[in-house]
């Protein structure tokens, strides 16, 4: 039995997401995340060598409007 490991299935809500599991969810590449951190401030934190994102802060920050395209990024 394949088991499902889309964040939206796992029991732990609270649980640490790492960058791909977050690109997943947010329907963006790695790349982007990366970029995001450095240049938008997207809520991150550093563990070890690995990004850790908590999946309610992200939403917080995509709700705030942070995640927006800037004018300078359209149409890239």
């Amino acid at each position: 039995m394949i088991e499902d490991r889309s964040p939206c299935a796992w029991p732990h809500a609270d649980r640490w997401l790492s960058v791909d599991e977050i690109a997943a969810y947010l329907g963006i590449k790695r790349d982007t995340v990366y970029k995001w951190i450095a240049d938008k401030r997207m809520p991150a934190h550093k563990v070890g060598r690995l990004w850790k994102f908590r999946k309610e802060e992200v939403d917080e920050w995509v709700k705030s409007g942070s995640a927006k395209e800037s004018d300078g990024d359209e149409g890239r």
